[in-house]
């Protein structure tokens, strides 16, 4: 696995929140955590955007949708901190955070608009979780014509099977995948593409 990432690239992480992070997944979600903050570090030091998604809802539940096959969000207590993000990623004054109310993040947010008017023309996805969050932001960027990359260490799922449905058999046909060593080692590229365009122009 490897990736080329645009120059004008942002990282954007899905769902870290207490809630969704609480669940018991395929791979521990501290791990991913961990991976996810390290991307974001690294991103915020080489001067590129990071934004972080959480799904939250109204105090009435009256934007949660109810279909007859949706799950109910009302079924079970959430934990009290359901919509904060884990404090490990470390959100800076920098960071944008976008709130949803479904799995896509794209889906009736402001996530599209901050992109482009920053002429953003890259995405790196990483979270929780593979099959729903992570996946329907991936489908959504595509369809917009976002260069995608999905970091494979850095996302889980409630299911393995769904996970590994995602990994191989949806993601290889619309985004590029790499390791959370290889975004950084393309990260690093990236910056010294830019210092060497912006030295020759000097």
């Amino acid at each position: 696995m490897s990736t080329n990432l645009d120059s004008a690239t942002a990282l954007v992480l899905i769902d870290l929140q207490h809630g969704i992070t609480a669940l018991p997944t395929a791979h521990p979600s501290g791990e991913i955590v961990e991976r996810c903050a390290q991307l974001a570090d690294a991103f915020r030091l080489n001067d590129k955007l990071v934004i972080a998604t959480k799904v939250a809802f109204d105090r009435d539940g009256g934007d949660v949708i109810k279909t007859r096959t949706a799950e109910s969000a009302t079924g079970s207590e959430p934990v009290p901190d359901y919509g904060e993000l884990r404090t490990e990623v470390r959100m800076s004054n920098r960071d944008i955070v976008v709130t949803k109310r479904g799995w896509n993040a794209f889906y009736g947010t402001e996530l599209d608009l901050e992109l482009r008017r920053r002429k953003i023309t890259g995405v790196v996805l990483a979270g929780i979780s593979t099959s729903i969050g992570v996946e329907s932001a991936a489908r959504a960027a595509n369809e917009r014509g976002y260069e995608l990359t999905i970091v494979t260490d850095a996302v889980t799922d409630t299911s393995e099977r769904a996970h590994l449905n995602s990994l191989e058999v949806i993601f290889p046909r619309i985004a590029e995948l790499a390791t959370t060593q290889e975004v950084l080692t393309a990260l690093a590229g990236t910056t010294d593409a830019v210092l060497t365009d912006g030295h020759s122009r000097g």
